[in-house]
C-alpha cells in the first residue's frame, strides 16, 4: 500500500517478542515445509497487523499441534516484521523467500504496495503471492497474473457489493442518479484500487463521486470533513486503513455525519476501526467476504490446542475478533493450497511452483468449509487456470455498538461489470510486461 524510505528492520522489543511473535527453528528437516510471515507489529498500522499476524500464526501453530502438519509434513515459519513499508516489504521477501528444504511455498504480503513491489518477481521466483481480498483487482485474471492468488475478492468486488447495498437501500441501482458519494480513501495504491469500479457505476447510474483522499497515516482530516460539510454527500464509503479508519468514524460524529450512511470496504470494517469511536461508531456498516467477527469450531481448537496450553500467540481475547480471523483465513487458504498440492506432487515439502498448482485447483465448498471449522467464516471458493479470486459474493455487517452483526443476504459482485474490467487491466499489464497470456486449455500446470 504505501512506500516509505529505509531497509533497516524495525526492532521489536524482547517482550513483544516473546508474547506476539515466536520464533521458528533456525534449521529446517526434510520434512518440514517453511511458510513465511509479512507482518507489522510496529509503526502506524501496529493495531492493524498484530492481530492479523497472532491469526495467521495460530493457525500454522494449531495444524502443526492438532494435525501434525499436513500429511505428516510440520509447517515452519518466520515473521519479518515490514512496518506496513514497501521497501522493507521487498527486503523480508528476499531474505526468506530461500529458507526452508524447498524455499517459501507461499507469501501473504498484507500490503497493496507490497503486493504491487513483489509481482514481477514471482514470475521469476516462481513463488505465489496470496493476497486475500487486497492487491492488484486485475490479477483475478489467472492467465496473465499466474502467481498471484487475490482469494476472497477484489476490491472491486467489494466496492461494487457495497454500492449495491446502498442502491437496494435507496430501492435499487436506478434510484442512485443524482446522488453524490463521497469516496474517502487512503492516499496510495489500496485506496485508489477501488476508484475504476466506482467511476464506471458512476457513469453507468448518474451519480457522482466525490474523491477525497486522505494522506497517511490518516490522523489529520480535518479538511476532508470539512468538505463533507461543505458538499453534503448522500453516502460517505471510507476505504481507509489502520487509525484512518477510527479518526474518520469520529470526524463523522463531530461534523454530524449520520455514521448509519458511512460503509467501510472490508479492510475498514474491524474492531479497532469503530470501538474507538464509542456509542458514536454505531450504525457504522462494512462489506466481509472473509472472516466476520465470531468464534466456531476452529476457535474452540485453538483455544484448547494453543491458549489452555499457554501456546496462543496473543492475547485470548482477541481470539474470534475481524483482523484475527482474517489471519486466520488467509492462513488455512495457503495451507489449504499445500495440501491440495499435495494430492499431485506427494505427501513431502514442495516448491513454490507447485503450491502454485495447489491454490490454482482449490475446492473449497461448504462441505470442506465445516470440516475445516470455518462455516460462518467464509464463503465457498472454487479457483481455475482463468480465475485466480475464486469468489464474488459477500455479506454486510453492521455495528451495533459493542459487536458486529453480520447480515445474512449473501450479495454477489456483477461480474458483467468487473470482468471486462479485470480482463482489460490485465491484457494491459501484460503487454506493459511483455507476458504471455496463458492458454488455460492447454496449460493444465
Amino acid at each position: 500500500m504505501r512506500q516509505t524510505t529505509g531497509l533497516k528492520l524495525a526492532a521489536i522489543t524482547l517482550a513483544t517478542a516473546a508474547a506476539l511473535a515466536p520464533q521458528a527453528p533456525a534449521f529446517a528437516q526434510a520434512k518440514e515445509q517453511f511458510v513465511p510471515i509479512l507482518s507489522y507489529r510496529t509503526g502506524a498500522y501496529a493495531p492493524n497487523g498484530i492481530p492479523y499476524a497472532n491469526g495467521f500464526a495460530d493457525y500454522v501453530k494449531l495444524v502443526n499441534a492438532r494435525d501434525g502438519g499436513i500429511n505428516g509434513v510440520k509447517i515452519t515459519f518466520e515473521e519479518c516484521e515490514t512496518g506496513y513499508a514497501t521497501d522493507r516489504g521487498v527486503e523480508c521477501y528476499e531474505r526468506l523467500k530461500g529458507k526452508g528444504p524447498t524455499g517459501a511455498a507461499v507469501f501473504n504480503p498484507l500490503s497493496t504496495g507490497i503486493t504491487f513491489a513483489l509481482t514481477d518477481k514471482t514470475f521469476t521466483d516462481k513463488i505465489p503471492l496470496l493476497t486475500g481480498g487486497y492487491g492488484l483487482s486485475a490479477s483475478a485474471d489467472g492467465r496473465v497474473f499466474k502467481y498471484n492468488f487475490i482469494l476472497g475478492g477484489s476490491y472491486w468486488v467489494a466496492a461494487d457489493i457495497v454500492l449495491q447495498h446502498i442502491g437496494g437501500r435507496e430501492g435499487g441501482m436506478d434510484k442512485l442518479k443524482g446522488k453524490k458519494i463521497a469516496y474517502v480513501y487512503h492516499d496510495s495504491p489500496y485506496g485508489k484500487e477501488a476508484i475504476p469500479l466506482l467511476v464506471e457505476r458512476a457513469k453507468m447510474h448518474g451519480f457522482e463521486v466525490l474523491q477525497l483522499p486522505v494522506t497517511h497515516p490518516g490522523v489529520e482530516q480535518k479538511a476532508t470533513w470539512l468538505q463533507i460539510r461543505q458538499q453534503r454527500p448522500d453516502y460517505v464509503i471510507l476505504w481507509g486503513w489502520g487509525v484512518m479508519n477510527s479518526t474518520a468514524v469520529k470526524e463523522a460524529v463531530a461534523t454530524g455525519f449520520p455514521r448509519d450512511r458511512m460503509y467501510g470496504g472490508w479492510y475498514a470494517g474491524a474492531e479497532p476501526d469503530v470501538r474507538p469511536g464509542g456509542e458514536g461508531a454505531k450504525g457504522y456498516t462494512a462489506v466481509t467476504s472473509l472472516a466476520p467477527s465470531g468464534r466456531g469450531k476452529v476457535h474452540e481448537d485453538i483455544i484448547k490446542f494453543l491458549h489452555d496450553k499457554n501456546q496462543g500467540t496473543g492475547p485470548k481475547e482477541e481470539v474470534g475478533e475481524v483482523l484475527y480471523n482474517r489471519g486466520l483465513t488467509h492462513a488455512m487458504m495457503s495451507l489449504e493450497g499445500i495440501r491440495r498440492a499435495q494430492e499431485k506432487y506427494g505427501k513431502k515439502p514442495l516448491t513454490g511452483e507447485q503450491v502454485r498448482w495447489g491454490l490454482e485447483n482449490l475446492a473449497i465448498d461448504d462441505k470442506k468449509i465445516k470440516a475445516l471449522g470455518f462455516e460462518g467464516f467464509m464463503l465457498p471458493l472454487s479457483t481455475s487456470c482463468a480465475d485466480h479470486m475464486g469468489v464474488s459474493t459477500a455479506l454486510m455487517m453492521q455495528w451495533d455498538g459493542t459487536k458486529w452483526i453480520t447480515e445474512k443476504k449473501v450479495y454477489q459482485a456483477d461480474m458483467a461489470i468487473i470482468k471486462p474490467m479485470v480482463e482489460q487491466a490485465a491484457r494491459k499489464y501484460a503487454a506493459e510486461k511483455k507476458i504471455e497470456i496463458r492458454d488455460c486449455a492447454k496449460d493444465a500446470g
